[in-house]
């Protein structure tokens, strides 16, 4: 049997050829700090449109580089083929990274990057009041994450997928935990935000997709861990959503759901969009149950000094190893 790692001599020959140029070497350097736009990359290599796409079509056709589509945008990232990546990683490793060059782009990256961060700070200050009127109701968020991290624990994953990725902050969470992190969110909104927030805390091995939660950009058993941070009591079918889920789970996979328990606070349904007023222990495990799933761990998180407030419930539930 033929060994993954391994490239033949052509494909090595044609991969050496993609990169022997300074550009396309700027480019991959570039991105490995995360997926960037042509826009992006032709405001820090400073050279025309048509150029930069150029090096982009070379790179992609080597397999080097990889591209996603978000409505008029696309996106490129460095592929995540175990030969290709291991390649391409150990010869910019070996990089130097004290030249002028590298250094000019690195300015200018940051400067790029802080566009962002004004843009996406824009559209939060814009909503901030109805997002913390909502936070309000519910514990902080710091005991909501501690619970979480206790739950999830410190095993090692190769893919982490987070539905309703927001601001990124489920995936900023993890990032330490996994190889790599895929966030949905059908907002681009939402998605320039937790761009700006994954490039400030440094995490580059997370790629962000406008996707929904019924049509993923995963395939089935193919990831290890799914986080689906306070989103189901958006949706009109979240047991359609939780079947979505459990199919893209590997076996040993889990999925973390972060949602409120069952309350009668009417207004987040008229003012805020909330189609479910939460969910009850039974009602959730009987979803999870009813796709194959063990639910092994169970939190619960008390809205602090309110009486009239919303309890957090965190459910952690394992998909069980194939018989064989």
């Amino acid at each position: 049997m033929p060994d993954d790692s391994q490239l033949s001599f052509q494909r090595l020959l044609d991969t050496a050829k993609a990169m022997a140029e300074s550009s396309r070497l700027r480019i991959l350097l570039l991105l490995r700090q995360g997926e960037m736009t042509v826009s992006d990359l032709t405001a820090v290599l400073e050279q025309s449109q048509p150029r930069v796409s150029r090096h982009l079509k070379l790179l992609m056709e080597a397999g080097l580089i990889g591209r996603y589509q978000e409505g008029a945008w696309a996106y490129f990232h460095l592929v995540e083929d175990d030969a290709m990546r291991s390649l391409c990683d150990s010869l910019l490793d070996r990089l130097s990274q004290a030249g002028m060059q590298a250094q000019s782009d690195r300015e200018r990256l940051a400067e790029v990057r802080d566009a962002h961060a004004s843009r996406a700070a824009s559209y939060f200050a814009a909503n901030a009041a109805e997002w913390d009127r909502i936070r309000s109701l519910h514990a902080p968020d710091e005991a909501v994450e501690e619970a979480l991290c206790a739950v999830i624990g410190e095993r090692q994953v190769e893919t982490l997928l987070d539905i309703g990725t927001g601001t990124g902050r489920m995936i900023t969470l993890l990032a330490s935990l996994c190889r790599r992190a895929i966030g949905i969110d059908p907002s681009r909104e939402m998605l320039a935000i937790a761009r700006s927030r994954l490039e400030e805390a440094g995490i580059a091995n997370a790629q962000l997709r406008q996707a929904s939660v019924f049509d993923l950009p995963v395939g089935k058993a193919s990831v290890d861990l799914v986080t689906i941070h306070q989103v189901l009591h958006y949706l009109d079918q979240p047991a359609r959503a939780v079947k979505a889920v459990a199919a893209a789970l590997r076996p040993e996979g889990r999925m973390v759901i972060i949602d409120f328990q069952s309350h009668d606070l009417e207004f987040l349904r008229s003012e805020y969009a909330h189609l479910r007023l939460g969910f009850s222990d039974r009602q959730m495990t009987d979803w999870l149950h009813g796709e194959g799933l063990s639910v092994t761990h169970r939190r619960t998180i008390a809205p602090g000094h309110r009486e009239q407030g919303l309890t957090v419930h965190i459910w952690l539930a394992e998909k069980p190893v194939e018989a064989s």
